[in-house]
């Protein structure tokens, strides 16, 4: 998983706030389309080198890897879309991840589809992938 990941090429969307890294790490999408939820995505692909990501088939599975099973319960209702604050929500528990993962050691948060499980059996990388660099630094070069 983690060299198909590093010899993949992602997309990615600047945020807005320029601290963002610091304080949530650096997404990055599989494919153009998927990275377009989050806004326009920069015109040249990214590439990474990661070693010890955190990686799960649920963003549930990950906050149990990253807090344990009693505090996973209580982040996985931390996001409401309902509620009029879920982007500040969001953002807060993205850092929260970001924070937890780094003191325990990975480098970044990778979650896989759950259809995910299926191309991995056979050797193949799966079609949706978000991925967290803990430290940008990770990325290596554009494409």
């Amino acid at each position: 998983m983690i060299q198909k990941i590093n010899q993949s090429i992602w997309w990615h969307v600047t945020p807005r706030d320029p601290n963002a890294y610091q304080k949530r790490g650096m997404f990055l999408a599989s494919t153009y389309s998927q990275a377009e939820f989050y806004g326009r995505p920069n015109d040249e692909p990214k590439m990474v080198k990661i070693q010890n990501p955190v990686f799960g088939f649920s963003e549930s599975e990950i906050l149990r890897k990253l807090f344990g099973k009693e505090k996973a319960k209580k982040y996985s209702y931390i996001v409401d879309k309902a509620d009029k604050d879920w982007y500040e929500q969001r953002i807060g528990l993205d850092a929260k991840m970001h924070d937890r993962a780094k003191k325990l050691g990975y480098d970044a948060i990778v979650l896989v589809c759950k259809k995910g499980k299926s191309a991995l059996r056979i050797g193949r990388k799966p079609n949706s992938i978000e991925l967290n660099l803990i430290y940008p630094m990770a990325l290596v070069a554009n494409r």
